[in-house]
């Protein structure tokens, strides 16, 4: 696996390419995906940098874990490819906004067109095993992306954070909460949003009203 990754992000990253964990990483997932079925594809698995460039970034969304069922994974958290059945979290993103902004359910659960307007889909751990869920947990791929976070909160202003889930919000820690919007809320599975921690958030209006006070374009939810 070489590490392919949009060349905006190349100067922000390229120390942490060159660490040993990072070296040690690549090898792993080279071996898995020798060895087993794994997904995303390989050439999907930096897709949340690709296309959401350094330069475009105005949101960053925390998801944990690739989809690990055949055709769902394609690099952005929450995100599926077109023609696949919406899973039960992102079905729960799509009433929210559906709730908060008056938008109505989309075809498609691609969230390309959140990325390619600079929303970073960015998951904790990169890859996963076939029907394994957490399989490529503890090996790399989250001292990568805390490494993505904390860089991303130091070199740029006026980002919002959403952080869903106690996980996400532990990801969150490096955060400068003055620089940047932190919002925080249960995550959208079904479990957390059936109890009342995810409905009712409002993120996706906080953080165009937060946008646009500070004179970026808002994002087409």
């Amino acid at each position: 696996m070489n590490v392919q990754i949009h060349p905006s992000w190349k100067n922000l990253l390229q120390d942490e390419f060159e660490k040993p964990y990072f070296k040690s990483l690549v090898e792993f997932v080279k071996t898995e995906y020798t060895n087993h079925q794994c997904f995303p594809k390989g050439a999907d698995i930096f897709a949340a940098f690709d296309k959401a460039t350094l330069d475009k970034v105005k949101v960053v969304i925390l998801g944990q874990d690739p989809y690990h069922g055949p055709g769902q994974a394609h690099g952005l958290c929450f995100s599926v490819n077109d023609g696949i059945a919406f899973p039960p979290s992102l079905i729960n993103i799509f009433r929210e906004i559906e709730e908060d902004l008056g938008k109505p359910f989309p075809k498609t659960g691609s969230l390309e067109h959140w990325a390619e307007q600079g929303v970073l889909l960015l998951n904790a751990t990169l890859t996963v095993r076939a029907h394994q869920a957490g399989s490529h947990q503890n090996k790399g791929w989250e001292t990568f992306t805390d490494a993505v976070i904390e860089k991303l909160s130091k070199e740029k202003e006026n980002l919002v954070f959403m952080l869903w889930g106690g996980y996400a919000k532990k990801k969150g820690a490096k955060i400068n909460k003055t620089n940047h919007l932190v919002l925080t809320s249960g995550h959208p599975s079904p479990l957390s949003a059936n109890r009342g921690y995810w409905f009712g958030n409002k993120h996706f209006s906080l953080a165009n009203k937060y946008l646009q006070e500070k004179g970026e374009k808002p994002i087409n939810w």
